[in-house]
């Protein structure tokens, strides 16, 4: 099952420095039933993206949690066995909660596909939505606004084997 894991760039050093996203468990974000159920009309390349911007979303929590990372949103595409990836049947039909799995293993690097990062210039609208996202949680409609502005910069694709490039502070050769 290809799975969506949300991290910050923090987060993505250090799995780089282990080998693994771990210790399980972790949430990630897939094509699961209630999300196909949610989008009935989409193809399976747009429930993909769907979930990935469900793990977009997560990341930017995740950014509001710890300050110290920097403004950049991850996602990490990875395939683990259907097992490992388990949805909570009584979140399945929450609307926040859609896509969402635990996975209960730690995800290898060999296991990943690909890196989902944003660019540079997105930084200031994903501190600002990161800011905002709690609020907008709560039902705040200018802070659903900011966060929909940092959901306006799409991630940028790198290749698993461009990890060491995105975690090297700039400046550093």
């Amino acid at each position: 099952m290809r799975v969506y894991l949300p991290l910050t760039l923090s987060w993505l050093a250090e799995l780089r420095r282990t080998g693994q996203a771990g210790p399980a468990p972790l949430t990630a974000y897939a094509v699961t039933p209630a999300l196909r159920e949610w989008y009935l009309s989409g193809g399976e390349e747009e429930l993909e993206y769907a979930a990935l911007s469900r793990a977009a979303l997560a990341s930017l929590r995740l950014l509001a949690a710890d300050p110290s990372a920097p403004r950049r949103r991850v996602v990490v595409a990875a395939d683990v066995p259907d097992r490992n990836a388990v949805a909570d049947p009584d979140l399945a039909l929450q609307p926040e909660a859609l896509g969402e799995v635990t996975l209960t293993s730690a995800v290898p690097l060999a296991a990943m596909a690909a890196v989902h990062v944003d660019a540079p210039d997105a930084e200031s609208d994903v501190a600002a939505a990161a800011g905002a996202v709690g609020a907008a949680d709560e039902g705040d409609d200018d802070a659903q606004f900011t966060v929909d502005g940092a959901a306006d910069h799409e991630l940028l694709w790198y290749g698993v084997q461009e990890i060491d490039g995105l975690i090297r502070p700039s400046g550093e050769r």
